[in-house]
């Protein structure tokens, strides 16, 4: 039976969280590629595994709660929040995930966007400032 593309999505996230190569390994389709919110890039499984196996040895991730998600045919968008002690580095944003999946709902294509989520209101105390 195949997974439906939400389940498939909530498996990632939370093989991040409490550390599940199985599951990870599982989502990803042979050619897939993943593109990090802050540069790097992994062309395919074995890039996407290593980066896995290497980012796990080094951190923990500490929150990823899905705020949203949206399914249109083969793409799905996320809305998320991140949170992680990296090299003992706490780090947290906002981000989206655009993600592409197969005919068999494995993950072929992540492109991950971010945000700060720290955010301020500019115009919050000044309202004659909007007319």
């Amino acid at each position: 039976m195949i997974e439906s593309k939400e389940q498939v999505i909530k498996r990632y996230f939370k093989s991040w969280i409490v550390p599940n190569f199985e599951d990870f390994e599982d989502t990803f389709s042979k050619n897939a590629s993943y593109s990090e919110c802050y540069g790097p890039i992994y062309r395919n499984k074995a890039e996407i595994i290593a980066w896995y196996k290497d980012w796990n040895k080094n951190g923990q991730v500490l929150e990823w709660p899905i705020k949203n998600i949206w399914i249109n045919n083969e793409i799905a968008f996320v809305e998320w929040y991140f949170k992680c002690n990296y090299r003992n580095k706490i780090s947290e944003f906002d981000g989206v995930s655009i993600i592409k999946f197969d005919k068999a709902n494995k993950i072929i294509s992540v492109k991950e966007f971010q945000s700060d989520s720290r955010h301020i209101y500019p115009y919050e105390n000044n309202t004659s400032a909007l007319i």
